[in-house]
């Protein structure tokens, strides 16, 4: 119990400590020790790790996941020879997950210099199985620990063993956009996208390097590829939104319009979608009101009261989110988003009492709500009240303790907008023993220890949620620490993709700037 409430407080060091001693209280409890083991790396406690390390192998036999702990922590304390050792056995391993607990092993976040030079050794040893996913994998940590040689080296291999797998593409369009060989990249798409047309789940990903690229229509062009349905449809046309194409997103239109006689509930409310993104307000209306009943019918209907605000028609808006709240046969998704939407109009119409009396009714039909707190904490957050984000957040945690987005939010709030930042860390610490490979946590953690002036370590951690999810938060994050660094000239390289993930409203990109000079 002390283990768990230390836990619950953002207090992993002492977690560790508390889940430790139970396990020894315990008479050696396996399961006891693999979670003071789990939790101290965590915390990057090598010494309590090793001690819970030393009780687990006594009580329990050696899983995979035991051996992999052996090579991180043998990892974490430059005992490279040994991890070598440890992770070699286990990418020999007949069980074909073993490779995924060696990448662990690896890709601590901690030290990826040190990571780097037991990857290329495991290279000089031929060790990774011949397995496409295992090599991709170890292909994209290279890239993340920032050696393009290494990352090159194992795109060479990637190549030469699997020469006919389309997807080797993906890798080594990735590989070249990292190194800024933009013209090469483009390149491998285009050899690669005929392979499309006969693997269609192969279509994302050759969009989303597109996209990387910063082409989004390249990247729609790419899905347009092979057979279609909604889901492929609805990507293309956010592609061509993102693009700003109009006219491509209008032949999109003209075409989904003409196969749209009979009635559909998910071509209605995208076609609706199209025509707003199209500034169609009309058509838009009339979509989303033709939508039938199923599940999209109270989605339409709450999206039509935006059209309707749009076409200055607030009034109308506004009564019929009201007639949404009161109707009984709305699920609770349908009531709550109305509540939602109405305070999101009146935070458009700068209308800030009347935003708040939206939520606080809403929180009246739905007490202490997680969705509708933490709509409201977004919208204090924006307009800077932090102290009334904060009480909201707090009051998610109040009856959902492990709510782990509340948690991240939390903590970034204190880390981002205040000097709070132990307590920030706490938090977003408790998060990260509930989600550790969350890329918006990972973020997070890198900000608060940048706000601590743990430059170095807030790099490894930001560069790893980058390599995670390409979002311009954290390339802005990124930028930040390093221009401070004194590496203005990658700084600058951020930034840009911050700025072409997000050209417009991009509030994190801005203060970085400000406060750079950059």
């Amino acid at each position: 119990l002390a283990g768990e409430f230390a836990l619950q407080a953002g207090d992993i060091d002492s977690a560790a400590r508390w889940y430790l001693q139970a396990a020894r209280s315990a008479g050696g409890d396996a399961g006891l020790a693999e979670r003071a083991t789990r939790i101290a790396l965590l915390a990057n406690d090598n010494r309590i790790a090793a001690d819970a390390l030393e009780l687990w192998r006594a009580r329990a036999p050696r899983t995979l996941a035991m051996r992999g702990a052996e090579a991180t922590l043998a990892m974490r304390q430059g005992r490279t020879d040994e991890a070598l050792r440890g992770i070699e056995a286990l990418l020999r391993d007949p069980d074909k997950d073993g490779w995924r607990y060696a990448l662990g092993a690896l890709d601590t976040g901690k030290n990826d210099k040190r990571a780097a030079q037991v990857l290329g050794r495991l290279l000089d040893d031929d060790a990774i199985p011949r397995d496409l996913q295992a090599w991709l994998a170890f292909g994209g940590f290279a890239q993340r620990t920032g050696t393009p040689a290494l990352a090159e080296r194992i795109v060479g291999e990637v190549v030469r063993r699997f020469p006919d797998e389309p997807r080797v593409a993906l890798l080594r369009a990735a590989q070249l956009r990292e190194a800024g060989k933009v013209d090469e990249a483009r390149k491998v798409l285009a050899e690669a996208s005929d392979a499309a047309l006969l693997l269609p789940d192969l279509r994302l990903g050759l969009a989303a390097e597109y996209d990387a690229l910063g082409d989004p229509v390249a990247a729609a062009a790419v899905m347009a590829k092979g057979p279609q349905d909604e889901d492929s449809y609805a990507v293309r046309a956010g592609l061509l939104d993102k693009a700003g194409d109009k006219a491509a997103l209008g032949a999109l239109y003209d075409e989904l319009k003409r196969d749209a006689t009979r009635p559909d509930p998910e071509r209605w409310m995208l076609l609706g979608q199209i025509a707003e993104s199209l500034d169609r307000d009309e058509e838009a209306l009339t979509w989303y009101r033709s939508v039938p009943g199923g599940e999209q019918r109270w989605p339409a209907r709450i999206r039509s009261d935006y059209v309707l605000h749009e076409l200055k028609r607030g009034a109308e808006a506004y009564a019929d989110l009201r007639a949404v709240q009161a109707d009984a046969s709305a699920d609770d998704d349908a009531r709550r988003g109305a509540y939602i939407a109405e305070a999101e109009l009146k935070a458009k119409d700068h209308d800030v009492a009347g935003e708040e009396d939206a939520y606080a009714r809403g929180l009246g039909a739905f007490p202490d709500d997680a969705a509708l707190l933490y709509s409201r904490s977004l919208g204090r957050e924006a307009r800077d009240d932090i102290a009334g984000a904060e009480a909201d957040l707090r009051r998610i945690l109040v009856t959902e303790p492990d709510n782990v987005a509340a948690l991240n939010a939390l903590g970034y709030t204190l880390a981002d907008r205040t000097t709070r930042y132990r307590e920030a860390l706490a938090l977003i610490d408790r998060a990260r023993a509930a989600d550790p490979d969350n890329a918006a946590i990972i973020d997070s953690y890198g900000w608060v220890l940048y706000r601590l002036g743990r430059n170095a370590e807030a790099l490894v951690e930001l560069r790893r949620a980058f390599g995670l999810q390409k979002d311009p938060e954290i390339a802005a994050h990124l930028g930040e620490v390093l221009w401070v660094q004194g590496d203005k000239d990658e700084a600058r390289r951020f930034f840009d993709e911050s700025r072409k993930l997000q050209p417009d409203d991009n509030r994190a990109l801005q203060r970085a700037l400000e406060k750079t000079g950059a």
